[in-house]
Formats: structure tokens, sequence, C-alpha cells
């Protein structure tokens, strides 16, 4: 998974995942990102081909600023995954491809993240039990799930860098 900063302000790519038969994460929004395939030396290099093919941006190995905590699901119905969010810093938002994977993209402003309205809980139908989440609200939408838990991290991060 690729969680993807440019400057002007300090902006990260969200993506919305097309609605698929099959898919858990059907229509969710999302950080880029895929399974490891096996000509991909390593999980970074799945982190640069799965931007790449979702959204025609080309990265490389020296824009890879670190990466964050794995985060696997907690619901037991999802499939078993560990996912290993990679940070890469780009200088700039260049024009987007979408593939069939990936219905939107857009830069949502870290800052947004850091404001304290924005995150706050949702409430959601799984299996036909309202449940709330952690999630943050962005003007359309909101972020939940694992994505949500990876995007926590970030923000901890910037936390205690502006401290």
């Amino acid at each position: 998974m690729a969680l993807v900063l440019v400057p002007s302000p300090d902006s990260f790519l969200l993506i919305r995942r097309s609605d698929r038969e099959g898919d858990p994460w059907s229509g969710h929004l999302a950080l880029p990102g895929g399974r490891r395939e096996p000509g991909d030396s390593d999980l970074v290099d799945t982190a640069i081909r799965e931007v790449l093919e979702e959204v025609g941006m080309p990265l490389g190995r020296h824009q890879l600023a670190g990466r964050l905590v794995d985060v696997i699901p907690r619901v037991p119905s999802l499939p078993p995954v560990a996912v290993r969010p990679y940070v890469f810093v780009a200088p700039s938002r260049p024009p987007l491809a979408l593939n069939s994977e990936v219905s939107e993209a857009e830069w949502v402003a870290v800052d947004h993240l850091l404001h304290t309205g924005t995150y706050r809980p949702v409430s959601l139908e799984l299996r036909g039990e309202i449940r709330e989440f952690p999630a943050y609200h962005l003007e359309n939408s909101f972020v939940w799930g694992m994505t949500e838990r990876i995007l926590t991290d970030l923000v901890e991060e910037f936390r205690r860098s502006e401290s």
C-alpha cells in the first residue's frame, strides 16, 4: 500500500475503489495498493507498481520516506491479509490516469485530518447490524476501517513532528 504525499499544501492521495462483485472493500475510500505479484522483488516494488497501475503515477525508490505500522482487518469475515503502508514523497501532483479498479482519486490536505472536527464516529450497517466506527469525514464521504487506522498513524507522525 502506498501513502503518497505531495507539498503545497501537504496532501496525500486517496482513491475510491470501483464497485466489484466479491471485493469486500468495493466502493471504499482507500490508499493505492494491492497484492504482491511474482515479478515484485519486495513490497516496496509492489506499492510502486500498484500506484502506477491504479492511477498512472510513476514513483521511484528514491521517493520512499518510510513505512507505517502494518494493519490487519479486525473483522473475521474479511480476508486474513496484512497491509504494509509505505510513505512516498512526490514533488508535485501529476495528472492521474485511473484504471478500472479506481472510480475516483483526490488529494486530501493533511491539515484537514489534523482538524479536530474531522475525526468522529460514523454509523454503518454491517451484516444487518448498525455499528459505530472511528472515521475521518471528508467533504462528501468518510474514511474508516483499515485506511482510517493507517491515516491515524500518519496523523500521529505529523503531530509528533510539530512538537
